[in-house]
Formats: C-alpha cells, sequence, structure tokens
C-alpha cells in the first residue's frame, strides 16, 4: 500500500494520523501536485493529494473516502462510529474541518500571486468562513472531552488537522486568544504520536 502525499498537506496528515492510527503499513511517495514534474495526475484524475495505492493498483482519493476505507480494513481503534447518528455526528465534524481548511488554503493561495493580481473580495470570503467555522466549532465543542464527546475519533483528527494547518500557514490568526477551549483540545491532539510523528515541516 502506498500513500501519495506531501508533508506540508493537511489532507494528507489526515490520512497519515489515520493509518498510524490503525497501525496499517505504508510507503509514503512524497509529490506536490504544484510540481511542474508531478505525477499525482497518473493517480487522480482531479491532480490532488493524498492518493491511497492499494496492493491490487487501485486508487482511491480524497482524504473522506480514505480514511473511511482505512477505518474498515482494520478493526484496531475505529475512529467511525458504527451507530448512524453517531457517525453521521463525526462527519459533519470533520465536514466542518475540512471547509476551514478548504478556505484556509485558499487565502495561502491567493496570497501567493503576485499582488497587483490578488483578490481582496476572496481574500475577505474566505477568511470569513474560516471565522465561522471557528466559532461553530469552539460553541459546539463547550467544554467537552473530544469532539463529540469523550471518545477520540475522525472528528478530532480532521480539526486536528485544520487547525495544525493555520498554525503553520495563518500564525497571525490568534485563533488560540479567542478560542481557548480548541487550543486546548489542539495541545492535548499534538501530543498524540500520530499528530506528532505527521507534524508538517515549518518554513
Amino acid at each position: 500500500m502506498k500513500l501519495i502525499a506531501a508533508p506540508v498537506s493537511p489532507y494528507s496528515r489526515k490520512a497519515r494520523i489515520v493509518l498510524a492510527e490503525k497501525r496499517i503499513e505504508y510507503e509514503m511517495v512524497v509529490d506536490s501536485p504544484l510540481d511542474p514534474a508531478t505525477r499525482v495526475p497518473e493517480f487522480n484524475p482531479l491532480g490532488k493529494i493524498p492518493v491511497l495505492v492499494l496492493d491490487d493498483d487501485t486508487t482511491l482519493f480524497d482524504s473522506r473516502v480514505i480514511v473511511e476505507y482505512l477505518d474498515n480494513a482494520n478493526p484496531v481503534g475505529r475512529l467511525i462510529p458504527d451507530d448512524t447518528r453517531q457517525r453521521i455526528q463525526v462527519r459533519r465534524w470533520e465536514a466542518l474541518a475540512d471547509g476551514c481548511t478548504d478556505a484556509a488554503i485558499a487565502v495561502v493561495m491567493e496570497k501567493r500571486r503576485p499582488a497587483g493580481q490578488q483578490s481582496a473580495e476572496l481574500i475577505a470570503r474566505q477568511e470569513a468562513k474560516i471565522d465561522r467555522a471557528l466559532k461553530a466549532m469552539s460553541e459546539e465543542l463547550g467544554s467537552r472531552t473530544w469532539c463529540t464527546g469523550e471518545l477520540y475519533n475522525l472528528a478530532d483528527v480532521a480539526v486536528g488537522c485544520a487547525l495544525g494547518y493555520l498554525e503553520l500557514r495563518m500564525p497571525d490568526l490568534n485563533w488560540r486568544k479567542l478560542y481557548p477551549n480548541l487550543g486546548k483540545v489542539f495541545d492535548k491532539l499534538s501530543k498524540r504520536a500520530s499528530f506528532k510523528d505527521t507534524a508538517p515541516p515549518k518554513g
């Protein structure tokens, strides 16, 4: 099994964390879609990472599809509940965290364009999505131990990856001061081996 991924990609990190939590062995193939020599489109027609290449050369793409496959591939440490109501709650958290990540990536990519070509309207719109997502996550988390209650699961993985990306790429956002309960959960997540071992390189 191979995972085509990039160390700084938050979605690659989500897949890597799940692989670690599920204790599944794999080979990581580093490839960035932004590299002119990228081979990612050969495995995913959308040209996005991560891509999971199975032993029979079947490819799975989109982190949500990959993590669901992995969670069912090994019974160790289930991250997506079997109960329908609980499962939907976890996937809803994942969608919220992933949406926050999408908006952050959009801001980062826009700000990499030449100053005269950047859209202030686009940046403001995406930053508003981030603000709303963080507020919603904080309000729903409340004083709970984990995102959906007392058990660590995929919701926490997705939120941890989103917050980690904000720490890396938008350090001036100051979300910790506004939402200390999210900071508390993130600090707790950061101590897990799966998060420490997949921390993106800074710079």
